[in-house]
């Protein structure tokens, strides 16, 4: 058999599979469920001959979430039990991330000793961020409002379901937020913003100092923002491995069948933030001359990790590689990168304007324009920050709901597909924190244009 054939077989036996099992599935043509069942993982032998063929990570990741899916719809209590792995996976990216952001944004500021240009970064980046997440939110309330997803829902007579209760943040409460009081802390909880706001600070004083007792802690922040890449590369040998869990976990424990309930829901998001991408996020990137097919096969690994995982924390470290990979200098990457993940959740925004709406329409309550957008620009400022933790932003929706005197009902019944939701809206985090990067880099006339792509990691 030529090599050169097993991506054409695969497609087809793949194909074949999916046939089979919608045929099955709605008893259309009476099948044995074995042959259904032998067909399906023939399948999946197949897609692994074509990822042991393309050798790269972004493959062995794809297939794994295939098969993931496979095992938790065959062995529902055996993937069960998976989700130890997609968790240790999920422990040793977040090892990572602290000292890979204080590494590179101490370095990327005090080594170049140019702060007129983190000044400049940092507006340009506040304001890119707002007004992107401003279209996401309003396509988010158009959406909604088009789709009517939570017209005609009835309550349910009993809500087993418990959410953790979230008391109304004042505005003194989310600006003091951003600011750490201890850094162990904050490194220990994953509060990203405040170890981005302390590593600014630390990088600003130690450009301040003398070049003599500067070089050692620059060396040091090198050394260290290497070593934490070198760090990545190993733990993501382990990344198909977590992902397949957590896909197997997902459909173990919520099944397929969650696909067809709550579908008019989900779709609204899916369609949303498809509108999103094509409408927002790609004349950006036309506009400022991103090269749109290195920069798209860049992102497809960091954004695989998120959409399986739901944490772009996770995938937090592999983007900033990619993006300093496509010609993005390491000082705006560092800096960037984990400002966006606090205040450009372009997916989480127009989720939260989406959900928010649904839980006023299924509980029948009317709402003015003007009402919906005071409750959704306040979603948008106390979303800042949870992007790198699973399902925080419907913690944050239950706590608004609070506040607005909007009942919690119509929230337990999103908690059904909140899996697949977040799946989608962290993605879309990724990748808008990852155009970003390339904008900045462009206006500051900074982007590489003849970097040499390499090819992901070879397994």
């Amino acid at each position: 058999m030529k090599f050169k054939s097993i991506p054409f077989i695969a497609l087809a036996l793949v194909s074949l599979a999916i046939i089979l099992s919608v045929l099955s599935h709605y008893q259309l043509i009476p099948l044995p469920p074995v042959l259904v069942l032998s067909v399906r993982w023939v399948a999946v032998l197949s897609l692994l001959a074509f990822a042991y063929q393309k050798r790269t990570l972004t493959a062995w990741i794809l297939v794994s979430m295939v098969i993931g899916a496979q095992i938790g719809h065959d062995f529902p209590d055996f993937a069960i039990n998976l989700q130890v792995l997609s968790k240790v996976f999920l422990k040793m990216i977040k090892t990572i991330v602290a000292p890979l952001l204080f590494g590179t944004l101490v370095y990327g500021i005090a080594g170049h000793a140019d702060l007129k240009q983190v000044g400049r970064m940092g507006w340009k980046s506040l304001v890119y961020f707002e007004v992107v997440t401003t279209f996401a939110l309003f396509i988010g309330l158009l959406a909604i409002n088009i789709s009517q997803a939570g017209v005609g829902i009835n309550p349910p007579k009993a809500v087993n379901e418990t959410l953790e209760t979230v008391p109304p943040q004042s505005t003194t409460d989310m600006i003091l937020h951003a600011f750490p009081e201890n850094i162990a802390k904050s490194v220990a909880e994953g509060q990203v913003l405040q170890v981005v706001v302390f590593s600014i600070v630390f990088g600003i004083a130690l450009a301040m100092v003398s070049e003599r007792k500067r070089k050692p802690m620059l060396d040091f922040c090198q050394s260290l923002s290497e070593v934490m890449f070198k760090f990545t590369n190993i733990v993501m040998y382990f990344a198909p491995v977590g992902v397949g869990a957590a896909i197997a976990f997902t459909v173990g424990h919520m099944g397929l069948g969650i696909l067809v309930n709550l579908f008019h829901l989900l779709a609204t998001l899916y369609c949303a933030l498809i509108a999103f991408i094509l409408l927002v996020l790609l004349p950006i990137a036309l506009v400022a001359g991103v090269p749109i097919k290195k920069f798209l096969k860049a992102v497809a690994e960091p954004i695989s990790i998120a959409f399986a995982t739901t944490s772009s924390e996770a995938a937090l470290p592999r983007a900033m590689e990619a993006m300093e990979r496509i010609g993005v200098p390491r000082k705006i990457v560092a800096f960037v990168m984990p400002t966006g993940y606090s205040f450009n959740l372009d997916g989480t925004t127009l989720y939260l304007a989406l959900a928010a709406i649904f839980v006023a329409q299924a509980a029948g309550i009317h709402m003015s324009f003007g009402h919906q957008l005071l409750i959704v620009f306040t979603l948008m400022l106390t979303s800042k920050g949870v992007a790198g933790i699973p399902r925080a932003s419907l913690v944050i929706l239950l706590g608004t709901a609070a506040s607005f005197d909007l009942p919690v009902w119509p929230i337990f019944i999103i908690l059904g597909i909140d899996e697949l939701m977040d799946m989608a809206r962290t993605s879309v985090n990724v990748l808008g924190n990852c155009l970003a990067t390339v904008v900045v880099a462009k206006w500051e006339k900074e982007f590489d244009e003849n970097a040499n792509h390499q090819e992901l990691i070879e397994l």
